[in-house]
């Protein structure tokens, strides 16, 4: 299996397409403002930074999203530290080789990293989004923003990843 450092980096700009998207004022970024407490002006000038931030940030979550999108890293971090399993010569090797050639390839497509990608954003996200609007007493539509927001970026690099890395 090949770790394909162009895709996570195609991943990781999909939360500042969605966000610029998701946030306008003619989709929910009115409704978002409102909930926060923040005005147009605030958000007239974005600091750059901020988007670098942003993109290294949303890099670190394509990182993560690549084992729960790609089953398949699951069979090798079960044999990750088993003798041999680098050499060419050895049992191993030849198992991980033959398996991964009938198997490499299940569940290696859009749909099913989107999918994934989805069951991380509500098992994920909206409950870290959830537990922190309580205690900073934002309300349930907040919530909603964020978290489907973040459901959404997660659907889309989810199957990024699953179906070209």
């Amino acid at each position: 299996m090949k770790f394909n450092l162009i895709v996570l980096l195609i991943s990781a700009v999909i939360p500042l397409i969605i966000g610029f998207i998701w946030y306008n004022p003619k989709v929910f970024g009115t409704a978002w403002m409102k909930t926060s407490g923040i005005t147009a002006d605030e958000t007239e000038k974005p600091n750059p930074i901020i988007f670098l931030w942003c993109f290294i940030l949303s890099l670190f979550i394509a990182l993560a999203l690549t084992p729960i999108v790609i089953h398949q890293f699951g069979f090798f971090s079960v044999l990750f530290n088993e003798p041999g399993l680098t050499d060419p010569n050895s049992e191993i090797f030849a198992y991980t080789s033959d398996f991964m050639a009938n198997y490499g390839e299940n569940f290696r497509t859009f749909k099913h990293g989107a999918l994934h990608g989805t069951i991380t954003g509500v098992l994920i996200a909206l409950p870290i989004i959830g537990t922190n609007a309580l205690f900073e007493k934002k309300s349930f539509k907040y919530v909603m923003i964020n978290a489907g927001y973040w459901t959404v970026c997660f659907c889309i690099m989810g199957g990024i990843i699953c179906q070209f890395t």
